[in-house]
């Protein structure tokens, strides 16, 4: 399936995510939840791939573009390409057969526009209790890309979300990853994906923060944003890893922070090295062969947690601002038991 340079695209939530509370993997239930009460935001939800399909033409496609100009300008970038250019690389794509059999896959795996709504409200409406001056993203839509450019589009104008890239394995066309991380791309993964690019917008870090543990203290953040912002969504949709994967590194964890201190790595600089850790990669067998990747993300999550465990006093705007990865981890006291 070909689809034009000039289109990126976006699209929106999981229907059934957060409808009730899931088993959290590691804690038996839902998080803590202090914004339980919090009121839900609701963002005006456009379900943009309907009235995409419906263009036959040229003509129909520049009247789409006008219809929704944020979209056309941010995500299309109608501003870097001839409009009529546009126009025609729109119009193939609506009426590609393949690209349409997968917006019909992906209608049925997101057919419950009412949950997606609800449940993305309730999620904003948490980012609004910790961060009052929030306001969330002008102009919502989903949409279906043709699993060109970005899963997710988010900023203070747009938010974009690509459902074809969340419709799982009865898809027709899937993204074009590995396994390991593909199955991060199912329906119920979009709010936890969605999450934890909104921490972006609030996780500061030093640029000249780079050693392994700068990394694992970052992403350790995001992973406790995404978890407050959801706090039913089990550690396997917050982490893509599987129950098996959990409760392994679970059980393991002073092997895994032993390994880390042993080998001296939390203050390497090296990318490469790095990326082993926290990078994405299907395990890490310099732990074990059965280790899952991204395991220093992991451990920055048990951290930052042991950390606001310690520190009840501790907001999450004020967790979110740390930026000394050192102190997080000496006021953290984080030792697991062997």
């Amino acid at each position: 399936m070909k689809v034009s340079t000039y289109i990126l695209a976006l699209g929106l939530v999981a229907a059934e995510l957060l409808a009730g509370c899931q088993r959290d993997a590691e804690e038996g239930g839902c998080r803590p939840d202090p914004a339980s009460n919090a009121p839900a935001l609701p963002l005006p939800l456009h379900r943009l791939e309907r009235s995409f399909f419906q263009i036959k033409n040229p003509d129909e496609a520049s009247q789409f573009m006008r219809d929704n100009p944020v979209f056309a300008q941010l995500y299309l970038h109608a501003d870097q390409a001839p409009p009529a250019t546009l126009a025609t690389s729109l119009t193939k794509m609506a009426t590609n057969p393949a690209l349409q059999k997968l917006g019909q896959q992906t209608a049925v795996a997101f057919a419950d526009s009412a949950a997606l709504r609800r449940d993305m409200a309730a999620m904003f409406g948490r980012v609004k209790y910790y961060f009052p001056d929030f306001q969330g993203p002008a102009v919502a839509d989903t949409y279906v890309s043709g699993l060109v450019g970005q899963d997710i589009y988010i900023n203070d104008k747009l938010l974009v979300i690509s459902l074809d890239w969340f419709a799982g394995p009865q898809a027709s066309y899937r993204p074009d990853l590995p396994g390991y991380m593909l199955r991060r791309y199912r329906p119920a993964y979009v709010l936890p994906t969605l999450a934890l690019a909104v921490s972006g917008k609030y996780n500061k870090h030093q640029l000249t923060a780079t050693s392994m543990l700068d990394q694992m203290v970052d992403q350790g953040k995001r992973l406790y944003f995404a978890g407050r912002m959801l706090p039913c969504a089990p550690d396997s949709l917050l982490m893509g890893y599987s129950e098996k994967e959990l409760k392994s590194v679970k059980f393991n964890e002073p092997r895994i922070w032993g390994h880390f201190l042993e080998k001296d790595l939390l203050y390497a600089t090296t990318p490469f090295l790095i990326q082993k850790y926290v990078g994405e990669r299907p395990n890490v067998p310099e732990i074990d062969r059965t280790c899952p990747g991204r395991i220093g993300q992991w451990l920055g999550l048990q951290i930052v947690r042991k950390y606001m465990a310690e520190h009840p006093d501790v907001t999450l705007p004020q967790l979110m601002a740390l930026t000394d990865a050192q102190r997080l981890l000496n006021d953290s006291h984080y030792r697991p038991k062997k």
